[in-house]
């Protein structure tokens, strides 16, 4: 039995851990179509490029448009990234379907097998820091307590 689950891409298995997945939620006023939406609009506060970000209809849209830096990102960002991260994840797995699946993942560690992103997955060379994955371990950590 595999001691881990890779999830990135939308023909993978638990492809609903990932935040292109389409599970929504509410957040301050705000509906959040996918988490990918939520954390990159996150990165502008209350701004046009916020609402922009939001509204959009994709996640690869909201990602395209929170990686742009033609709008200044939040100064914080990098000390806050990783909380804003975890309150999103908490919300999108109140969702029972979510919630069973990602405590049904047991022990096994999480892995978002993106080729492109280093921090949040473990990148082309599968030595980045997966911190996507060890922020639901950390979760379902959580919601098994």
């Amino acid at each position: 039995m595999a001691k881990s689950i890779k999830f990135f891409a939308k023909n993978d298995k638990y492809y609903q851990l990932s935040n292109f997945a389409g599970f929504g939620f509410d957040l301050d006023g705000n509906y959040w179509k996918t988490m990918e939406h939520y954390f990159q609009a996150m990165k502008f506060g209350d701004t046009n490029q916020f609402n922009k970000i939001r509204d959009c209809g994709s996640p690869k849209q909201a990602k395209d448009l929170g990686q742009s830096r033609a709008i200044p990102i939040r100064s914080d960002w990098d000390s806050v990234k990783e909380d804003i991260m975890i309150i999103g994840l908490r919300l999108k797995f109140q969702n029972p379907e979510l919630m069973q699946l990602l405590i049904n993942t047991g022990k096994k560690e999480l892995i978002e097998d993106s080729p492109y992103d280093k921090y949040w997955g473990i990148g082309a060379n599968g030595k980045g820091k997966n911190r996507l994955g060890v922020l639901l371990m950390q979760l379902r950590g959580e919601l098994k307590a």
